[in-house]
């Protein structure tokens, strides 16, 4: 039997097409928008990873030969093996070339393909940043809603007062500090490296000696980014304290944390949760410091020693493959915030 549509099911029917046809094509524009302020990051990210670098002082070619004995016949074949003798045009030119079929160069110093350095020290940077994000957001969410709910209090004061703090401290030197306590005076924890020499991978040990590796690395980053994640969270409840249907919910008898954590919380999540997509890129891109000075085994060694050559294709490879974490975040961001409230679907 064939289902026949009455003019009442027909007029229902093109009021639920009115309804959902604005919806979908609202979020593909606003998607559109944003994929297309994206794509324009990276292409600009891309000409500047070319550009940017060949600005450096230091010659690559010049520092290998100060290494061993070479004559200018050799210094000018190593100049012709790296494309440095060819125009800068030619050179960029090959570059965007290299860069849109997947192909970052060689390194100067390594000798071996970027991609495949940026593949094995990547696992190391997001092991590291990625346990710093978990403990910071979950660090500063905490403490943000703690402190706004207990606004003015000695709780408040404190965590507020030492976070800023914190925040406001170098990351170097808040590193070398714990490096030199924790790892030289005290010796509780190891001073550089991921794993110790002739641990078994694999093992228990193995996760075991890592994880006292990571500590300071870990602290480090923590101390110095939870208090983003503070402050917005306090400052988005204190506004949120104030609204009426916390006022209604209290008024139905039910407790105060309740109140809490069932209605002021998840609407004061909305600011955080975009900064929490938009700082995981930063983080990552931000671990250059940390894991230098204790000598972790990431990208963001990779990058200083990229720097010191000066070897550009590993550091336009770093430097793009950092940008794109970034504006990924970004966009994933925007995003979620868009489902997440609704003031930004109707707008």
């Amino acid at each position: 039997m064939t289902d026949t549509i009455t003019p009442v099911n027909a007029e229902v029917h093109d009021e639920k097409l009115a309804e959902e046809s604005p919806t979908r094509s609202s979020f593909l524009g606003y998607f559109g928008t944003k994929l297309g302020g994206a794509l324009i990051s990276l292409v600009m990210v891309v000409l500047l990873g070319f550009f940017a670098f060949r600005v450096l002082p230091g010659d690559p070619v010049r520092r290998i030969a100060q290494e061993r004995p070479m004559s200018p016949e050799q210094i000018a074949e190593l100049r012709r093996q790296y494309g440095l003798d060819k125009p800068v045009t030619q050179q960029f030119l090959d570059y965007l070339v290299n860069i849109f079929t997947g192909n970052l160069g060689e390194s100067y110093v390594y000798r071996t393909p970027v991609s495949e350095l940026i593949g094995q020290y990547l696992g190391p940077t997001l092991l590291l940043t990625g346990t710093s994000a978990i403990i910071a957001i979950a660090l500063g969410l905490w403490l943000g809603q703690r402190a706004a709910w207990r606004n003015g209090s000695l709780f408040d004061k404190i965590a507020t007062g030492t976070s800023l703090t914190l925040w406001s401290v170098p990351t170097f030197w808040l590193a070398l500090i714990l490096l030199m306590i924790f790892g030289g005076t005290l010796r509780w924890f190891p001073t550089g490296g991921m794993v110790s020499p002739g641990v078994e991978p694999g093992t228990f040990d193995y996760v075991v000696d890592v994880a006292r590796h990571m500590v300071l690395p870990v602290v480090t980053m923590v101390a110095v980014v939870f208090a983003q994640y503070l402050m917005v969270m306090r400052a988005s409840l204190l506004e949120e304290k104030s609204s009426d249907y916390l006022t209604t919910a209290r008024a139905k008898g039910l407790r105060d944390d309740l109140v809490r954590r069932r209605h002021a919380v998840p609407n004061a999540l909305l600011p955080t949760v975009t900064l929490v997509f938009m700082h995981i890129g930063g983080l990552v891109a931000g671990a250059v410091t940390v894991e230098t000075v204790f000598s972790w085994p990431g990208l963001g060694k990779l990058t200083y020693e990229a720097i010191s050559g000066p070897d550009m294709p590993l550091l336009q490879g770093t430097f793009v493959v950092f940008s794109t974490i970034i504006i990924v975040m970004n966009l994933i961001a925007d995003l979620i915030y868009r489902q997440l409230d609704p003031r930004v679907r109707r707008a």
